[in-house]
């Protein structure tokens, strides 16, 4: 008898129906085809010790269970239920009946209870696409899974239950979440806030500017002085998600596993702060069996790189494309995966080797020329993209002891929110562009003009302060944040002037170079 299940296969962060058929007849081997890897092989012997726990067994025949389409490779251990429940039904153990109208996943564990599943969000909005009546998977993601509607979730602990279920012996209970619900009850959800920062009001602004233009962000400054407590505090200010933008990066974390168990929806922005031991594979992704990199495990919050120096320099280096085309291509010579990577880059550092220069209280023990050789190890191509370069020094006492409380984290993000929705109506007409750290040249020279009093402000600093030519670019962005901060239509020379601030740290003026 021959009985297709369905089940699916993720493929970056997409799903496709993949049908199951297992045929048993005359013979006594068991045959399976359809290019599975050693994980799905292996399956036979996790299912007939899972169905001998369960009083049932493989039928001694000749069982042939192919998996198409043919031609893309089956991963991971996700397909024990659905090639279990194909062979009960093949072999009359079970009524197949209704077998063909569920996408049907999950990994068998020896007793036949049910192990949780990467990827159960885009394979339940495959199965509603296709018009599958409903999904059951493990109970430790359908809560995950639930967050799309249309949908039927069954959330199971044993194969007993799916099997009993087939039979019509009992019914399962569907779970069911409330989506919209689910988003607003964690909106606001951040554990850190900046009322926890004494002092630093520069270099909290310049947090507020880049998270108002979506602007990349560079701190440099000694050991001590706030830049990871700083940085952390970051998505606490950033606009919250929208919904479309939550179920994105929820689509990632599934694919990669990191959700945990019972979640559902991601409402809160990331924060990814990988080591600096780090693999260029595992910042953007691939591998053997393609999984999303840290960059877009940041999709749509904040990346923030500790001690950039102490990268490597190839892995800092493939972070150029991604920060330009906000989407991650991984090309292999079989395969080839897209990973959303729209994230804001946070990055920090010490000033030198020994941390100290330009220490107000200690001395920098570092030979000459090793601040510029420090500097020189983060590439010129790299901090071209970095719109903010602030200097951090460290927190007086007076400051520290002081018990007046510093503004919550929630007054900064209604201004910048303020702030983007202006640039949001300014941007309306041009695709993908949503804050001003995105624009192109052509756009610049539109929105960010500056009068004759700004530009000679302008020409004089690029001359005094030794800016590159980068840095012209970048200061005409911020300081069409700071203007939209503000609330003015126009750059001021007051706002080019914070602008050349944030860039006080550009290669020719840092270090003596």
């Amino acid at each position: 008898m021959l009985v297709k299940t369905f089940g699916s296969a993720v493929h970056g962060v997409s799903a496709t129906t993949i049908t199951v058929e297992v045929d048993v007849g005359q013979g006594v081997n068991f045959f399976m085809v359809g290019l599975p890897d050693s994980a799905v092989k292996e399956s036979h012997q996790r299912i007939e010790t899972a169905l001998k726990h369960q009083g049932l067994k493989i039928p001694g025949k000749r069982i042939v269970v192919n998996m198409a389409p043919a031609d893309i490779r089956k991963e991971g251990s996700a397909y024990d239920l659905t090639i279990a429940i194909g062979i009960l039904a093949a072999s009359g153990q079970i009524s197949a009946e209704k077998v063909g109208e569920y996408v049907i996943m999950g990994e068998l564990s020896l007793d036949g209870s049910l192990q949780p599943i990467k990827g159960a969000l885009p394979i339940a909005i495959k199965a509603r696409e296709e018009g599958f009546r409903g999904f059951i998977l493990p109970e430790n993601n359908s809560r995950e899974a639930a967050v799309v509607n249309n949908l039927d979730v069954y959330g199971v602990e044993n194969i007993r239950e799916v099997i009993d279920f087939f039979n019509g012996v009992n019914q399962l209970e569907k779970t069911e979440v409330n989506t919209r619900e689910e988003f607003f009850s964690k909106l606001n959800d951040y554990e850190f806030d900046f009322s926890d920062v004494k002092g630093q009001e520069n270099i909290k602004r310049a947090f507020e500017v880049a998270a108002a233009g979506g602007h990349n962000l560079l701190m440099i400054g000694p050991p001590g002085s706030g830049k990871t407590m700083l940085a952390k505090r970051l998505p606490g200010i950033l606009p919250p998600p929208t919904l479309k933008e939550a179920l994105e990066t929820t689509k990632i974390h599934s694919v990669a596993g990191r959700l945990g168990k019972n979640a559902s929806l991601l409402s809160v922005r990331p924060f990814r702060a990988p080591h600096h031991t780090i693999s260029d594979v595992a910042l953007v992704g691939g591998g053997s069996f393609p999984q999303p990199g840290e960059i877009s495990l940041a999709h749509n919050g904040v990346l923030f790189l500790d001690e950039l120096p102490e990268f490597k320099r190839t892995v800092l280096e493939v972070l150029r494309q991604p920060l330009e085309d906000r989407v991650m291509t991984v090309s292999r010579a079989k395969f080839s995966v897209q990973y959303p990577a729209s994230f804001m880059l946070v990055a920090s550092m010490n000033p030198c080797p020994c941390g100290y220069y330009n220490h107000p209280e200690k001395d920098c023990v570092c030979p000459p020329g090793m601040v510029q050789k420090y500097l020189n190890r983060i590439s010129g191509p790299l901090l071209d993209r970095i719109d903010i370069h602030v200097e951090v020094t460290p927190v007086p006492f007076k400051e520290l002891s002081e018990l007046k409380p510093a503004e919550k984290s929630a007054l900064i993000r209604d201004r910048v929110i303020q702030a983007r929705e202006v640039q949001a109506e300014r941007y309306k007409a041009c695709d993908g562009i949503y804050c001003n750290a995105q624009i192109n040249t052509k756009l610049l020279r539109e929105f960010c003009q500056i009068d004759n009093a700004g530009g000679l402000l302008l020409k004089t600093a690029m001359e005094k302060l030794d800016l590159s030519a980068r840095a012209y670019d970048r200061i005409l962005k911020v300081s069409r944040t700071i203007a939209d901060l503000d609330g003015k239509p126009a750059i001021l020379p007051e706002h080019l002037a914070e602008a050349i601030h944030y860039r006080s740290l550009d290669r020719e003026t840092w270090g003596g170079g």
